[in-house]
């Protein structure tokens, strides 16, 4: 199966099924993944298929998609074939139709569009995990000072950068935030994660002092049409895209460039942490996590850099 169009009997080529909700799916696999665009188009020719197969089955609605439908598609996918060679799908390549559909519905189901997720129980492909990337302490005070100027977008910049990494929150979160939802005295932020839970997370001086510049001095000269504290030019809530545009943008000034995705500061909020000696637990508060599994992911990551400086400084090492 090439992904291309299919042609019909009389040479003319028939549109490929739509999927509903993959370009909002695509979308925050980019914003809040910072995937990158080959990753992108993976997963569109991935989901492609799987719209193909829902077409083939006569499922016009996502939402209907019952766990047995998803057990008959593994079963269909393994009697396609690829388009090289008329060979099979490799494991690999299963594998990874399978997460692009497990994601797809659990996107749904997040964003309120589904109720369920069928795709729950599906097998979990037993791939190498990637460690999180993290920016060291010096390349984050790069970027938290690329905004320079006093003008209000420079200061919405400025506070956004510096809250997203003092508070380790999402890209969904961070744009999500109303101007009540802000304790200047204590310096705390409420913050709605997913599954709509709330949790009370701390940010420091540095972002307290860029947050009240921007909500004295900045804020007011955009016209705010609403609560958000994060405010498009034209005084609109700021987007996910429009939040990610604007990082990528400062990353690249400061020649960090695609090294930098809004999860890269959530990621480098949590590693600093625990190099600084925080216990998992309080990070995994801090974070959202609902399992512990799931942050000590970044335990990982501080281990490495420990050993690197064990390595590099270590009189009997051996390095």
């Amino acid at each position: 199966m090439s992904g291309d169009a299919e042609v019909d009997g009389d040479g003319h080529a028939t549109p490929e099924p739509e999927l509903p909700h993959r370009a909002a799916y695509l979308a925050h696999l980019a914003v809040e993944r910072g995937l990158a665009d080959n990753t992108l188009r993976a997963y569109a020719r991935d989901l492609a298929v799987y719209a193909r197969y829902l077409d083939a089955v006569g499922i016009t609605d996502p939402t209907e998609v019952a766990p047995e439908d998803l057990d008959a598609y593994l079963v269909w996918l393994r009697e396609q074939r690829t388009g090289r060679g008329d060979r099979p799908y490799a494991p690999s390549s299963l594998a990874r139709l399978v997460v692009a559909v497990r994601g797809y519905h659990r996107f749904l189901r997040n964003d309120g569009l589904a109720t369920d997720d069928p795709s729950a129980q599906l097998p979990t492909p037993r791939t190498a995990r990637p460690l999180p990337k993290a920016l060291s302490v010096a390349e984050v005070e790069r970027l938290l000072t690329s905004p320079t100027g006093d003008g209000p977008l420079v200061r919405r910049d400025r506070a956004l950068l510096e809250l997203l990494y003092s508070a380790g929150l999402r890209i969904s979160e961070l744009v999500g935030l109303d101007v009540d939802d802000l304790d200047a005295v204590e310096r705390l932020v409420r913050v709605r994660g997913k599954g709509d839970v709330q949790r009370l997370v701390p940010f420091g001086e540095p972002a307290a002092e860029a947050l009240d510049a921007w909500l004295v001095q900045g804020r007011p000269g955009l016209h705010a049409q609403g609560p958000a504290v994060f405010l498009n030019a034209r005084g609109g809530r700021l987007t996910r895209q429009g939040a990610w545009k604007l990082i990528r943008a400062h990353a690249q000034r400061v020649e960090l460039g695609e090294r930098v995705s809004p999860h890269t500061l959530r990621h480098s909020f949590a590693t600093h942490l625990l190099d600084g000696g925080a216990d998992v637990r309080v990070v995994q508060e801090l974070l959202g996590h609902a399992s512990v599994t799931t942050t000590q992911v970044y335990t990982l990551v501080s281990r490495q850099a420990l050993a690197e400086v064990y390595r590099r400084t270590h009189p009997r090492s051996g390095a």
